[in-house]
């Protein structure tokens, strides 16, 4: 029997019923649901979140439109819209080098770190407890560039190879501040730019290095005023020279001598710190890092440990310690942090490194080994011999003497157009250095079939097996058989030579990621440094390149010029540090333009990021200060003083918005016209872009130029310090002096850049394997879910506010007492009883959270910032965990509990600490371990070690991997 239905019964049939939703995104990226959020909003008595915005948000600058964009995409819509997107790129194989090799990442650490949340949302490392995994691999990583450039210590990675050039020029000019600065013409192109526009305002009176760019053998060194010589090692066209004589003359007039170099070539070739060398750098993206179309990749940097010249390296490093313990730790040493403390006297603006990039990189030299290395150093190097034979037998003209994956190839047929249009046939790229000659580099990746069709490109007959058979087993022109041939050790530590099974490195991998907090477990607070969500299939975004890349980039740009008002974006920057300093250049520039050289005053408030005036001053800016009021905003009648005082002169304010202290200050628009008024431009610190998209944009308000620093807004992933990513907007009229690039124009449909002021990054669109997530991101959102981001990461950072304002001090509310996304509690009234805001920090590692910033941008407080994608269950438990510790606090002042000994000032509590056979302490384990409800059964994380010692490890500076009798390697190697 066929049941059957009433006519009234029947409904009508809906397409939405089988459409994925287009919101679905951003309700799982949101946290709160509708029922929290109304719960959060009766806590602050409030009808409704725009009632909250209103409270908040100055009226004169609010956005009352919706934004301009396309509505939200469903996840697998995204996906698809990739798909097709890829499809417009060509994949062909490339040859070109200068720097940029293919190679194979191991699927093992492609997998388990790279696309590994524990790995990729964990904060940088500044709490060593929570982070003992990533600091032994960072300590890894240093040791890797250690043994193989022969030179005593190495930092934990810098942006790129070019930065990590520039950072190098900088040190040496302030190691003697000589005035000039060779660089060896062999360079590459790219790093030769860099450092160019970064000498611009080093120098005496900041008036800049001269660079000087020429043949090693024809510079004259008599006037003794040379601070430093960069060469590269190889070099950009695949010699191998020997430049020890170089590094002499340079040691004759106390210059210092600077090796851009490659870590694989190493494993054969001998290392710079065996013929003198002060200073290596150079890029590790060929130890297991995708190419992604220029980035974001490892660079670099170690030093000879002579003349201070470990404590002047620039950068993060990572050093060997001990806890209260006594046990064996990492930390991040001083320096690392030092931006912060000497602001505009800083030696360096870096704030992010690419330490995701740098773990990568060191797994992969702890999957090979030494001679795991060392057999692909030695394939590749005999491929290439094989080609350079190959070639000659062509009637080509090899110009290298002696080289390691490199060839600079002159024609034998005339001009190289036929060679290059076999090439295109075979959709192989070569690097063209003119008319006549033409540039192959060879890789992890080539086999025999890569051989045949370069062979053929060149019109060589011969096979790849007469040409093998026709060969010594070393032949004339290898490394091996010359004066270059490596002959010392590297990588003896057991580390390097225990992991080359998959199963040992995945344990290992693992045994390292379950060490340190990310956000699978917890919540990250951090005020100022946004740790949210970053979702899986932001994640999947493709690597490819060209076209496809390019219309994504366009889409990207016109996205963020509608979420903040500017007229173009310039993504060369590849960290919001270098964003402030390619904003920065870029105005300085416009003045110039203008014939208003004279304008090189930069107004800071006391209260902006440490990078500010680290900043500022790089490019050559005289700082002034403007003083801030007691409610954190920018003090308006010390400003006009100021302003009127340096009419003339004034070249730029820098302005965080929000500001520092976390509130919209509602003098920003006065704060622009003001300067506007005075002849200056505005720069706005993008670092709280994250309260402001879609409910104001900075360039209507007044900015001019604005960095947006992506991990924090628009969700990259962290990746335990990087990478990072500060693209820039600019208003219309700043267009014209956007960056450069020596081998790939930028390109934009939004104005040409007739006036560049030179050149930041070593690849033309920075980071650029990153830009998907984000474009992804925004795409996933749509312009609602943008806005309503926006407004619960206001929602949670005040519901917070409003739980901890009894227990805590609040600072620097609003005028309607509301804060804007993150907030600061201060903790200087407990200080008379023994307990700093630091103490608090370390008490929350046993409640199972990171800590808050601690001690910025007030030294006695904390800065709390939830995101939006926190739910209310995770903010009430953070929230829960400080009012206990206020309890505990109290404890201590009512002198129930000692003022020295208590679970305070003992935190973090270990595993080894709470099981030990001795328990001397006068609170109990469980209040140590276990002090709130939520700790008990499967959810308590474990700090690694005890409260790192910073004095004692500052004191003994020690940055590669340790002697296995400092610590338990037995316990280590049995999880392997």
């Amino acid at each position: 029997m066929v049941a059957r239905c009433s006519s009234s019964s029947i409904q009508k049939f809906s397409l939405s019923e089988i459409t994925p939703s287009s919101d679905a995104f951003c309700r799982r990226h949101i946290g709160p649901d509708a029922e929290e959020e109304k719960e959060m909003l009766r806590t602050l008595n409030l009808q409704n979140i725009d009632e909250l915005i209103d409270k908040t948000l100055p009226s004169a600058i609010k956005y009352t439109r919706t934004l301009e964009m396309d509505e939200a995409l469903s996840e697998p819509d995204l996906l698809e819209k990739l798909r097709q997107l890829a499809k417009h790129n060509q994949i062909w194989r490339s040859y070109i080098g200068m720097g940029y090799h293919n190679c194979h990442v191991p699927t093992t650490i492609l997998r388990n770190i790279l696309e590994n949340p524990g790995w990729y949302t964990s904060y940088t490392p500044y709490q060593p407890e929570l982070a003992q995994g990533r600091l032994e691999s960072l300590l890894n990583f240093q040791t890797v560039v250690s043994d193989l450039t022969g030179l005593d210590i190495a930092n934990a990675s810098l942006l790129d190879e070019a930065t990590a050039a520039a950072e190098a020029m900088a040190l040496c000019y302030r190691h003697n501040k000589k005035p000039k600065f060779f660089v060896d013409k062999n360079c590459h192109p790219q790093t030769i730019s860099v450092v160019q526009t970064r000498a611009s305002f080093f120098g005496p009176d900041g008036e800049g290095l001269q660079i000087i760019i020429g043949d090693k053998e024809s510079f004259d060194f008599s006037n003794k005023d040379v601070s430093g010589v960069l060469f590269q090692y190889p070099d950009s066209s695949g010699n191998i020279d020997d430049f020890s004589e170089l590094v002499e003359k340079a040691h004759d007039v106390k210059a210092l001598a600077v090796c851009a170099t490659d870590l694989l070539a190493l494993t054969i070739l001998r290392p710079p710190g065996e013929f003198g060398c002060d200073i290596a750098i150079g890029s590790t993206q060929r130890f297991g890092v995708p190419l992604g179309y220029g980035g974001p990749h490892a660079g670099f940097f170690a030093v000879r440990n002579k003349g201070n010249l470990n404590r002047m390296m620039p950068g993060r490093v990572v050093g060997v310690t001990r806890d209260s313990q006594g046990k064996t730790c990492y930390r991040l040493a001083l320096q690392t942090r030092e931006q912060h403390i000497r602001r505009e006297k800083a030696t360096s603006n870096i704030c992010t490194a690419q330490a995701l990039l740098a773990n990568m990189s060191a797994m992969y030299a702890v999957y090979h080994g030494p001679k795991g290395l060392k057999s692909i150093a030695r394939r590749m190097h005999n491929a290439t011999l094989l080609l350079a034979e190959g070639l000659k037998r062509a009637g080509h003209q090899v110009e290298n003497d002696l080289f390691f994956d490199t060839l600079k190839v002159t024609s034998g047929i005339g001009d190289v157009s036929d060679i290059l249009e076999r090439a295109n046939q075979r959709q192989i790229n070569l690097r063209v250095f003119d008319d006549k000659a033409v540039g192959v580099s060879l890789d992890e990746t080539v086999k025999e079939k890569d051989l045949v069709d370069l062979l053929w490109v060149f019109g060589c007959d011969s096979s790849v097996e007469s040409l093998a058979a026709n060969m010594d087993e070393v032949p004339e022109k290898s490394i091996l058989n010359s004066t270059y041939k490596r002959l010392s050790d590297y990588l003896t530590h057991p580390v390097f030579n225990s992991y080359h099974s998959e199963t040992n490195i995945v344990r290992y991998m693992k045994l390292l990621e379950n060490k340190d907090i990310s956000l699978c477990h917890s919540m990250i607070p951090l005020g100022s440094c946004t740790m949210k969500l970053n979702a899986t299939t932001e994640m999947m975004a493709p690597v490819e390149q060209a076209q496809g890349y390019r219309r994504l980039y366009e889409e990207l740009e016109k996205d963020l010029c509608e979420i903040t008002g500017f007229d173009a974006v310039c993504f060369q920057s590849n960290s919001g540090a270098q964003g402030e300093y390619t904003g920065l250049r870029a105005i300085r520039a416009y003045h110039e333009h203008n014939g208003e050289e004279n304008r090189k005053v930069c107004l800071i408030p006391v209260s902006a990021h440490g990078t500010n005036p680290a900043s500022a001053q790089m490019a050559g800016y005289q700082v002034q200060v403007v003083k801030v009021e007691d409610n954190g905003n920018v003090s308006m009648s010390d400003l006009r003083m100021q302003v009127e005082k340096h009419s003339k002169d004034l070249a730029a304010i820098m302005v965080t918005y929000p500001s520092t202290n976390g509130v919209f200050e509602e003098g920003i628009r006065d704060i622009c016209d003001l300067v506007h008024e005075h002849g200056g431009q505005v720069y706005l610190d993008g670092a709280n872009l994250n309260a402001q998209v879609g409910i104001c944009r900075p360039a209507d308000y007044g900015a001019d130029v604005m960095h947006t620093n992506l991990h924090k807004t628009f969700c990259i992933p962290h990746g335990g310090g990087g990478p990072g990513m500060g693209p820039i907007g600019v208003k219309k009229h700043l267009i014209p002096f956007l960056p450069s690039h020596p081998v790939v124009a930028p390109q934009s449909s939004r104005g040409e850049r007739t006036h560049p002021f030179g050149v930041i990054s070593a690849a033309p669109y920075g980071s650029s394997a990153i830009l998907p997530i984000s474009w992804s991101y925004i795409k996933l959102m749509g312009p609602k879910g943008l806005a309503h981001a926006t407004k619960i990461a206001i929602l949670n950072a005040n519901y917070m506010a409003a739980r901890l304002k009894d227990h805590y001090d609040v600072l620097f509310i609003g005028k309607d007492g509301y804060c804007a996304h993150e907030f600061i509690v201060d903790a200087k009234d407990f200080k008379k009883f023994g307990i700093e805001a630091i103490d608090i920090a370390k008490r929350l590692q046993d409640y199972g959270f990171h800590a808050p910033t601690v001690s910025w941008p007030v030294s006695t407080a904390l800065m709390i910032e939830p995101t939006e994608s926190e739910s209310k269950a995770e903010l009430d438990r953070l929230c829960d965990s400080l009012i206990m510790i206020r309890e505990e606090i109290r404890f201590v002042e009512e002198g129930l509990i000692d003022k020295a000994n208590n679970p305070i000032k003992n935190a973090p509590h270990t595993q080894d600490v709470v099981t030990a056979d001795v328990w001397d302490s006068p609170y109990s384990r469980e209040v140590a371990a276990f002090p709130a409800p939520w700790l008990k059964g499967t959810a308590k994380f474990w700090p690694t070690c005890s409260r790192v010692d910073d004095r004692y490890g500052d004191q003994h500076l020690v940055c590669s991997c340790p002697p296995l009798e400092s610590y338990d390697y037995e316990k280590t190697k049995s999880f392997a």
